[in-house]
């Protein structure tokens, strides 16, 4: 990857162009800068004016980002499907479960505009796109007051993302470019009106821009500069996360903020595919290279991945019934690591923690411990009292490892999606959706809840779309 892909923003390096420094190559009305799930749903948004034009720019051979390698479960509170199932839920409830998550350190009206957002959001992907959008009702994440997960069926990101391709392919004025990196913005008097993109750096001209190209993930530099507690952890997303409308909106004067925060995930399989956290909440446990737990495995992937990093090796034991329950669920996730072979059955603890390669006695001391704490009906000895359920033969497991997801910081947005200076002014005609803009979390890494960064991504996506088309229009 080149060095402008692995930049700071305190290089120094200009991202940022005068309009007298460029002749127009091409024009168009918006432009969304990457095609992954912000992207590709800010885009949609803005195609409903139809007489408008929207170039998608995606750096990668192939458009999704982090959402194709996401679970794909979108979080929305308030929506019908959630009412069929008899669910009483509200977008109250859910901007309170993420401001609690994060002690209140995420922008509070940014949430609230989000929480009311989402369920608009799957219901507008039903009715004006015809994606056939499912809920989720049998799996509720922690901290989740309510099982509010939305997706498609296959319940994978790479599925969510093809629904979404198929609708941006088909719509006629819209253009998706792939293998199309944005290199610059170009600015009139501290507005954005085009960008610089492609190997032979064309100049687009446009009225509005939508900053889409997620986090700093595969930035070294940056993850060193912010993040530097997770930065030698395997990075599990998208290659092309390497913070580039981050650095162009700071160029411009716009605001970060939480720039500390990240997503890891507690059980990345050692095949490679993550192994779903849905069999830990379904009632397994993971252990070290002891044998021992070391940490409550209810908190969540994200908060127990802090406590997984400082571990050599860890194991995730589960049993049959966790294994049939989560197959039935029908995570993708699920699916592509049994088809990777990723994990091992035994009859007993011993057996199977022989082979998975930690210690066997330890093994079993733990999951006895932890039975017993469930017949008794106490926490456990790491305090786990929730989303537990008896062990028994035959026993499931695979060697894990935790690595980070995404980078929740980034550019301060208004509940509009637009880009913030310090002192509180907009950057005229420039907007930020999921990993490009400040995130839910907070600082550091304990405020994730499942399901923030698509949140971010189509929430803040939706939202920058049909502000970016009303700008043009007026």
């Amino acid at each position: 990857m080149d060095e402008f892909h692995q930049g700071t923003v305190q290089d120094g390096a200009s991202e940022v162009c005068d309009v007298s420094e460029v002749s127009w190559d091409v024009e168009t009305d918006v432009v969304v800068a990457g095609g992954g799930g912000a992207g590709l749903t800010a885009a949609l948004a803005a195609s409903q004016a139809t007489d408008l034009t929207v170039t998608v720019l995606e750096k990668e051979p192939e458009a999704g980002g982090n959402t194709r390698l996401s679970t794909g479960l979108i979080p929305a509170a308030g929506t019908r499907l959630q009412e069929a199932a008899g669910v009483d839920d509200a977008p109250e409830a859910l901007a309170t479960d993420v401001l609690e998550g994060c002690d209140y350190e995420a922008d509070e009206a940014v949430v609230r505009r989000l929480a009311e957002e989402m369920p608009r959001v799957v219901h507008w992907l039903m009715d004006d796109w015809d994606v056939p959008c499912i809920y989720v009702e049998d799996f509720k994440y922690p901290s989740q007051s309510e099982a509010r997960m939305h997706s498609v069926e296959g319940q994978h990101g790479s599925n969510v993302v093809a629904e979404l391709l198929e609708r941006v392919e088909a719509v006629p004025n819209v253009e998706l470019l792939t293998n199309t990196p944005v290199r610059k913005l170009v600015a009139e008097d501290g507005a954005v009106v085009g960008v610089v993109a492609g190997e032979s750096e064309e100049a687009i001209r446009s009225d509005a821009v939508v900053l889409a190209t997620d986090g700093f993930g595969a930035n070294k530099r940056m993850l060193d500069e912010w993040c530097g507690a997770i930065k030698d952890a395997p990075h599990y997303g998208a290659e092309g996360n390497t913070g580039d409308g981050i650095r162009f909106g700071a160029e411009l004067g716009g605001e970060l903020g939480c720039m500390d925060s990240y997503q890891a995930h507690a059980t990345l399989a050692e095949v490679g595919a993550v192994s779903p956290y849905a069999i830990v909440l379904y009632g397994g446990i993971i252990v070290n290279g002891d044998g021992e737990r070391f940490g409550n495995e209810g908190l969540g992937p994200a908060d127990f991945s802090v406590h997984v990093v400082e571990q050599d090796a860890t194991y995730e034991l589960f049993d049959e019934r966790i294994y049939e329950k989560t197959e039935a669920a029908g995570f993708g996730d699920f699916d592509e690591a049994v088809a990777l072979g990723a994990y091992t059955r035994a009859d007993t603890v011993e057996e199977l923690a022989a082979e998975l390669g930690c210690d066997p006695e330890g093994a079993r001391r733990s999951v006895d411990a932890y039975n017993e704490a469930i017949a008794t009906g106490e926490p456990d000895a790491v305090g786990r009292a929730e989303y537990r359920h008896t062990l028994e033969a035959p026993f499931y497991g695979t060697k894990t490892k935790a690595v980070l997801m995404q980078t929740q910081g980034g550019l301060v947005v208004d509940t509009e999606a637009r880009v913030l200076r310090a002192d509180g002014s907009a950057v005229e005609g420039l907007y930020a959706a999921g990993g490009s803009a400040m995130g839910l979390s907070g600082t550091g890494p304990s405020g994730y809840l499942p399901g923030n960064g698509l949140m971010a991504a189509f929430g803040l996506g939706h939202i920058a779309g049909v502000q970016a088309r009303t700008a043009v229009e007026r």
